[in-house]
């Protein structure tokens, strides 16, 4: 097979309803539209919660909660996600990015004690659990919140 060879999937391609084209297409006069209302004239846009007319139900529902529109989301990564860096490595920001351990727009990073580390290993983050720093301690490295 070769990419010149390739075609859809019988079935996956349907034409195009052309409306608008005689009485004779089954879709003319009115082109599907019905007569008269809003829908039926050009230019109409109707959002998506529009209901006729009627309160729509994102209205009639009662509003719970706030959204802290300050709240900067933390990148949760685990200590067996330091397994692969070899021991005395120093574990910040921009090694985890390089690493593709975290996602290049992560503006906080807090490591948690999932898994174990077997290695001594230097590590500066933004939030460090109890338990995680204790087991990186305990392997002999150390630990750094920035």
């Amino acid at each position: 097979m070769r990419l010149d060879e390739l075609q859809p999937c019988p079935g996956s391609k349907h034409k195009k309803k052309r409306v608008g084209r005689g009485t004779g297409s089954g879709h003319g006069k009115t082109a599907c539209r019905g007569h008269k209302g809003q829908r039926s004239r050009s230019g109409a846009k109707l959002g998506p919660a529009f209901e006729g007319g009627q309160m729509p139900i994102i209205r009639r529902l009662p509003k719970r909660g706030f959204t802290n529109i300050f709240r900067k989301p933390q990148v949760i990564i685990n200590l067996r996600d330091l397994t692969r860096f070899p021991a005395g490595t120093v574990v910040d920001e921009e090694v985890l990015k390089n690493a593709g351990l975290v996602p290049k727009s992560a503006s906080s990073i807090k490591l948690l004690a999932d898994g174990a580390v077997t290695v001594p290993l230097t590590v500066r983050l933004h939030a460090v659990s109890g338990k995680a720093r204790e087991m990186i301690e305990a392997q002999g490295g150390a630990v750094e919140v920035i």
